[in-house]
């Protein structure tokens, strides 16, 4: 049995604080990970082909690590390893990319799992998670200000061990409370459903639209002389709108289909590109940032409540780990692709992420003529 922190805070308090210390970590990362390998003199190729490389270590542990979590019912435990492994592996670097990867999809499982079972929505839980992130944010903004790029990687390391901390605070999940999902008689997850497939396609064709984007914003800002600070705060400002979508999912109408907030996301995303693509100037940045609450958010929000609701019972951490699998593989394209057409073009280089946020919608109108769904 696994020891848990003896607190007076219930379990959707203690989810609150795990979502805030998981994304204050990729706060600190996704913005200024790239600005540190900068510093340790990578080109953008190489720097492209190196934030490639978690997303294709997904595809050796989220399989493998998912449906163990969901064989032994054992989230939360799974949870917590991957937590502390993934301390050791920001302090080494290298092996962060196996250990931290299945992080996200079990947090979405447990969190799915343990807030439908008590009648609770996902989003204004979530939404600590985002303020967190800004958070993060503008600790490596001030940062990256006032200490060398390269100590930049402590920052994380010490994000990674916050998490670990928070996932100790976590209740275990009832084994007796029925699982969100399909229920009914026993089936085995299908890669064979078509509209199972497009929504993957499409969730992950649109998150990995904002590979350019997480790669090389902050080096492309940092070199056009905004300091630390600014930059963060444009991220921040993209969370922010962010936040107000998950806060605003339980009261969403009922025309707000999974698969309808997936085709918004896809529009914005390729709206928020072309923007990009024409190097907009510095005033009309914070304006396309806004778009990320649709472009990340709403994809989110469909991509993880058409499973909460499709995915058959007892599958839930497998089904996350699909979508983990094909968004890594994906994303991995895409960062890798990158770095090659951000040496070449420059901001122009955001027109092709505009093209695969168009071809994710394609998808998403694909799995909304498939399937009619529950509302989120």
């Amino acid at each position: 049995m696994r020891p848990v922190f003896r607190t007076p805070l219930g379990f959707v308090p203690r989810l609150a604080a795990f979502y805030a210390a998981l994304f204050i970590l990729p706060g600190i990362q996704m913005p200024f990970f790239p600005v540190w390998l900068k510093a340790k003199d990578m080109d953008p190729k190489l720097i492209g082909l190196v934030l490639a490389a978690p997303m294709i270590a997904r595809v050796l542990a989220i399989p493998v690590i998912t449906r163990e979590a969901d064989r032994r019912n054992a989230v939360g435990a799974v949870l917590i390893f991957a937590s502390l492994a993934s301390v050791a592996g920001y302090t080494l670097v290298g092996l962060t990319s196996l250990f931290s990867t299945p992080l996200m999809p079990l947090a979405e499982t447990y969190a799915v799992k343990g807030l439908m079972a008590r009648g609770r929505a996902y989003g204004p839980v979530r939404l600590w998670g985002s303020f967190a992130f800004i958070f993060g944010n503008f600790a490596a903004g001030f940062a990256a200000d006032v200490i060398p790029a390269r100590h930049l990687i402590w920052l994380m390391v010490a994000a990674s061990a916050l998490v670990a901390l928070a996932a100790f605070a976590l209740e275990p999940l009832d084994a007796n409370v029925p699982e969100p999902g399909v229920q009914g008689t026993p089936r085995q997850l299908s890669l064979g459903d078509p509209a199972f497939i497009a929504v993957l396609a499409a969730a992950s064709l649109i998150q990995a639209s904002h590979a350019l984007f997480y790669g090389f914003s902050a080096v492309q800002w940092h070199a056009a002389g905004l300091d630390g600070t600014f930059i963060a705060g444009l991220w921040a400002l993209g969370v922010a709108a962010e936040i107000i979508l998950f806060a605003m999912q339980g009261r969403l109408p009922p025309f707000f289909t999974p698969t309808v907030l997936i085709m918004i996301g896809a529009s914005a995303g390729t709206l928020r590109w072309l923007g990009m693509a024409i190097d907009p100037p510095t005033l009309a940045l914070p304006w396309l940032q806004l778009l990320h609450a649709l472009s990340f958010g709403a994809t989110h929000l469909g991509a993880l409540m058409f499973l909460a609701h499709h995915a058959p019972a007892g599958q839930a951490a497998t089904a996350q780990g699909y979508l983990a699998i094909a968004a890594g593989l994906a994303m991995a394209a895409a960062m890798g692709i990158s770095g090659v057409l951000y040496d070449d073009f420059g901001s122009r280089a955001y027109a092709a992420m505009a093209l695969v946020a168009f071809a994710g919608g394609a998808c998403g109108f694909v799995a909304h003529r498939l399937r009619r769904e529950p509302t989120c």
